[in-house]
């Protein structure tokens, strides 16, 4: 049970995090509203990343977490998806000194672009997935 309750406890930490980081709650509730709407129009996840993005034969969508995209004007609100062939090369963990449940995770992309996303509803989760997916892609990089 206390395993439960900590998982409780971090997954509500996690949303407290996510909608504090918008300009104003009603407005983030709006934005997400209107996400979830767009993502059931569209028939799912999957579907909009195809729609947005090029998708290679035998790309899998792995993962899609909502965050917050880090500007020098402010946190952008997102979705970031995690595929098995898009090319990152690493990624980083970070967090506010001052405020350590605010974490970041900087992406660093195979042509050298630093990427920062912040706010995400299970920060664990998407760094999990993104390591795994780059230990993947660079397994398959070493059988050939």
């Amino acid at each position: 049970m206390n395993l439960l309750g900590k998982k409780a406890d971090t997954f509500a930490h996690g949303v407290r995090e996510h909608v504090r980081l918008g300009t104003k709650i009603s407005e983030t509730v709006k934005g997400k509203l209107s996400l979830g709407a767009r993502i059931l129009q569209v028939g799912g996840l999957e579907k909009i990343f195809k729609q947005l993005f090029s998708f290679r034969e035998g790309e899998k969508l792995l993962k899609a977490c909502q965050c917050y995209l880090s500007t020098t004007a402010g946190p952008i609100a997102g979705l970031l998806f995690i595929t098995s062939e898009k090319k990152i090369k690493g990624v980083n963990q970070s967090e506010n000194m001052k405020k350590p449940w605010q974490k970041y995770m900087e992406i660093v992309t195979v042509d050298g672009f630093d990427i920062w996303f912040m706010g995400f509803l299970n920060y664990h989760k998407a760094f999990k997935c993104l390591q795994q997916a780059i230990s993947q892609r660079l397994e398959d990089v070493d059988t050939f």
